[in-house]
């Protein structure tokens, strides 16, 4: 669609959605349904081209078919003319050179918002201070909580938190988003979100290597109580407030992923405590599991920091030092007693 027709349709919003795997189509196409115009763009000039032959992201979400109002480009510059907002929603591994691509071609008083969950691999940065160094001074506001992209893409009920320091922008971006059945909140704690739609990835991990092993009810309900500690304990100390771990963005987002295997991460565990390898499962899973870069992202920030991170720590050593999922789930288990708050 050009942009000078979207442009001369003011009374819906014209949305630049950056990112074409299962979760930006999902967004794409909650926001057409509630009235916008999407151009969704993908890097791959093949997979572009599929979604405009299919009607449907047939790699990412079969099924689903695109609707009317959204067109999908493989050109940045395309995306992004005429928009009034934009929406990144690639995989933390690609945020920073996505935001820095875009960062000369938005004009200075529009806002970025992003649906990415994880932390810069390259600096362990949180995103918000990646967007910050390569987008400049604008407004900037983060979209997580409980969400399957399956589901969002097919209507059912989800509800979600867009954090930003100013308000006014966090309020504009979940009115794009709020419709029938999503229902989207806002805060402004963007450090505590940011954290908890991270670290949850690693803890969701742990919990796919105990189910995998066949550890029961009683270690899963453990794994995700003490893993909300351990969100709670990096989140903090990094300014997140404690008030944030405990809603949509921490634990409805922890138990989602925690519980249920449309988790990329909770099948990677399961298939590593199965016996395959951490390049079988990911060429297995088919898509990007962002425990597996976050893992080791959140055991340099857990060091720097000096905070104990003991289910997270194992994950990383199961992934990046070869430890077997039996030894990493023995070592949490001999953990000396102690304290359960303190």
């Amino acid at each position: 669609m050009p942009a000078d027709t979207l442009e001369a349709d003011s009374t819906k919003a014209a949305i630049a959605v950056l990112g074409a795997g299962s979760w930006g189509t999902a967004l794409a196409i909650l926001l057409c349904r509630n009235g916008h115009r999407v151009r969704l763009w993908g890097h791959e000039i093949e997979q572009i081209d599929a979604l405009r032959r299919d009607g449907e992201n047939r790699l990412f979400l079969p099924g689903v078919p695109l609707p009317d109002g959204l067109s999908a480009t493989a050109s940045l510059d395309d995306a992004l003319a005429g928009a009034s907002d934009c929406l990144i929603v690639v995989p933390s591994h690609a945020f920073r050179r996505v935001a820095e691509q875009i960062a000369r071609q938005l004009p200075a008083a529009m806002g970025v918002a992003w649906a990415t969950k994880g932390l810069d691999p390259a600096s362990g940065e949180l995103l918000h201070a990646v967007a910050r160094e390569s987008l400049g001074a604008r407004a900037l506001a983060v979209v997580s909580g409980p969400s399957f992209a399956q589901e969002v893409a097919h209507g059912l009920p989800t509800a979600v938190t867009v954090a930003s320091s100013d308000a006014a922008f966090a309020e504009r971006i979940a009115r794009l988003l709020h419709g029938e059945r999503f229902r989207a909140y806002t805060s402004s704690d963007i450090v505590g979100v940011e954290v908890c739609g991270a670290a949850k990835n690693v803890l969701a991990i742990a919990t796919g290597i105990a189910d995998g092993l066949g550890f029961g009810a009683n270690t899963r309900a453990a794994l995700i109580t003490r893993g909300l500690a351990e969100l709670i304990r990096v989140g903090t100390a990094l300014g997140g407030r404690k008030q944030t771990f405990m809603g949509l963005a921490g634990i409805g987002d922890l138990v989602l992923t925690c519980t249920d295997n449309q988790s990329r991460n909770r099948r990677m565990g399961l298939a590593l405590a199965a016996g395959a390898s951490l390049a079988d499962a990911q060429s297995k899973i088919g898509q990007e599991v962002e425990g597996v870069v976050t893992a080791l992202a959140m055991h340099r920030l857990a060091s720097r920091l000096g905070i104990e991170m003991p289910i997270s720590e194992q994950v990383y050593r199961v992934l990046y030092e070869g430890v077997s999922p039996e030894s990493a789930t023995r070592a949490l288990l001999e953990r000396e007693p102690k304290a359960e708050f303190g």
